[in-house]
């Protein structure tokens, strides 16, 4: 026994690190989908930003390496984006795919409870959610930065060279070309015409021939226009481009062969992206907050600045009266008072220092206005950097919270595939993106605070997510639309049409004498109620009444034993039997009576002429309303 305890103690002590079987089976099923959703949301992401930079792609010429360099750098900046949108599609897709095929209402019968089969998938999602937050602060600004770059150098790279048939194109700087017809085979133009500015609008030149052939020099610098036949006209005279006469001087030069170099740079250059290095998204957290707190250094110190500028010039101009001179300079104007024809004589001194004031004050609202306009670009750059520091965490929590939401609504709908959940995602991700966008804006406009504004999304996800986890686990049915629809009739007083059809197996047949006698009694009992067809009674004294529970009671335990009868002209009595419930308060009381008449006569045919007559009326059912 001693020799074998330490073997005992070495298995137990490892047990810890072991995985249990049924969290890599729910691993496995969910990283296939997880793996496959991302790269489907991350291609519509960069479909949709593609198209978004289309006119900067087409016409350029690029090469390969610069457009596998575009998609890659788009790709790391729009992972982040993908990675909620990923969870929630495969999060919902692998737990209706478990709920379609009965695997997680196994797992329910042997004890397992829905958050202990979500457990290693929470671990996985918490995971995921570090890891966007780190590519976010780290890997997506230098890859926002190179990918600006790369947008701005494409929009002032040239175009390449596709001349079109029959009309001039303006593709080549400084040049307007004509072709009539060419051969795309050969590259031969055919009825040239070249209408060249390149030495300025004065020394224009127009070249006709009949064929030509354009080309790319080695260096791409410059086209290589060969021409054939043709002439060449170039005005002489100064100044007369843009009102040409008949008799403007002009040369003209007849040639057989001709070659022209045009420039035109074709090759692609980065430009430089020091600019870029100041814009929020290229910065980490660190560097966010660092370069905030100095611009509100900055801003801080040009306020003292302006409030010391304005101080300054007040009292330069002789400042504000107090109260106290207010009140001497009343007393004295009282005590003497000005002469207005004196004032008058001095018109034109007034006039001039009048106009000197207004000038004075226009200058300092000018001022004062720009300083403002200033200031809030400066306070919009801000919010734009905090803008981005609460998007890295909000984004990063999207991960786990998008989880929580699809989770538990997989497992409640339980269905599997690529149709429901997908519809259910996309709407719940518009929903998102909607709330977390107009919150984005008006923080960034200043309309509401910035927590406020940047939180709002996950604010509303979190009790979302919390409450469909709950309810999940207790198993309730939560999109069932029959609950819906009884809460519904029960809220607005709906009736439900009785649906009674005859039964294959009955055990005992009703006894329809006692039946016979129930239905005289429940008619008598109704027709001495006083109740308006429009429902015109107390409802309070109806709920309270306990006589009406024992009338419910009653036609409720009649209609049940009838119900196994083989009469169908009586199961079609009971169906027009309408339900009734103490918020019915016995609406369709005409429509009642005739179907006890109709079921009164149709069980009477299984009753003996000779029964006793029904009691006068029965102490136990006691009219409410009498």
């Amino acid at each position: 026994m001693d020799e074998h305890q330490p073997h005992q103690h070495k298995k137990y002590t490892f047990d810890f690190l072991k995985v249990k079987r049924i969290d890599s089976f729910i691993l496995s099923k969910f990283l296939q989908l997880f793996v496959a959703a991302f790269c489907v949301c991350l291609f519509v992401y960069m479909m949709q930003f593609t198209w978004r930079y289309v006119d900067d792609l087409v016409g350029k010429g690029l090469t390969l390496d610069i457009l596998g360099r575009f998609f890659w750098y788009m790709g790391l900046t729009l992972v982040p984006q993908a990675l909620p949108l990923a969870f929630l599609l495969a999060s919902l897709i692998t737990f209706g795919n478990m709920g379609e095929n009965l695997e997680l209402l196994s797992m329910k019968a042997a004890g397992i409870p829905l958050l202990r089969v979500m457990r290693p998938l929470i671990l996985f999602a918490v995971l995921m959610s570090g890891v966007s937050f780190h590519f976010q602060n780290s890997t997506s600004p230098e890859a926002w930065r190179n990918l600006r770059q790369l947008i701005i150098s494409m929009r002032e790279s040239q175009p390449a060279v596709e001349i079109p048939e029959g009309i001039f194109y303006n593709g080549v700087p400084k040049v307007n070309l004509y072709v009539e017809k060419k051969n795309a085979r050969t590259g031969m133009l055919y009825q040239v015409i070249i209408y060249k500015t390149d030495q300025g609008f004065d020394k224009a030149q127009i070249v006709i021939a009949d064929s030509g052939r354009l080309s790319m020099t080695a260096d791409k610098l410059h086209l290589r226009l060969e021409l054939w036949n043709g002439h060449q006209f170039q005005s002489l005279e100064q100044g007369q481009s843009r009102n040409i006469r008949a008799t403007s001087p002009y040369d003209r030069e007849t040639f057989l062969h001709k070659e022209l170099l045009i420039d035109f740079d074709s090759n692609f250059s980065l430009s430089e992206n020091e600019s870029l290095q100041n814009m929020p998204a290229a910065k980490s957290m660190k560097q966010i907050v660092h370069d905030v707190d100095s611009m509100n250094a900055r801003l801080d110190s040009v306020a003292l600045e302006y409030v010391s500028v304005v101080g300054a010039r007040r009292m330069a101009r002789g400042g504000i009266l107090s109260k106290a001179d207010t009140l001497r300079l009343e007393k004295l104007f009282k005590a003497k008072p000005v002469n207005i024809d004196s004032v008058f004589v001095r018109h034109k001194e007034m006039m001039r220092t009048k106009g000197a004031a207004n000038s004075a004050v226009k200058q300092m609202v000018y001022d004062l206005t720009w300083k403002d306009e200033v200031n809030e670009n400066e306070e919009y750059y801000i919010r734009r950097h905090w803008i981005e520091w609460h998007t890295k965490i909000t984004l990063s929590l999207a991960c786990i919270l998008f989880f929580f939401i699809g989770a538990p609504l997989g497992a409640i709908i339980r269905k599997g595939g690529l149709g429901t959940p997908a519809v259910i995602s996309v709407g719940i991700f518009i929903f998102y993106y909607i709330i977390n966008t107009s919150g984005m804006k008006m923080a960034r406009e200043g309309s509401i605070s910035m927590v406020l504004g940047m939180w709002v999304s996950t604010a509303i996800l979190l009790p979302a997510g919390c409450y469909l986890t709950y309810m999940s686990n207790r198993d309730s049915q939560v999109f069932n639309i029959d609950a819906y629809k009884a809460v519904f009739r029960k809220v607005f007083g709906i009736r439900v049409k009785r649906n009674m059809v005859l039964k294959e197996v009955i055990l005992h047949d009703p006894d329809y004498p006692a039946a016979l006698l129930e239905v005289r009694l429940l008619r008598e009992v109704l027709g001495s109620m006083k109740v308006s067809p429009l429902m015109a009674v107390n409802y309070l004294r109806y709920r309270r009444s306990k006589s009406l529970n024992d009338f419910i009671e009653r036609l409720e335990a009649l209609i049940e034993d009838l119900a196994n009868t083989r009469d169908l002209y009586i199961l079609q009595a009971l169906n027009n039997i309408p339900n009734v419930s103490k918020r019915h308060l016995f609406s369709d009381k005409r429509k009642m009576l005739r179907a006890f008449e109709a079921l009164e006569q149709h069980i009477a045919k299984y009753v003996a002429e000779d029964e006793p007559e029904i009691p006068v009326y029965p102490a136990t059912l006691e009219n409410p309303l009498l």
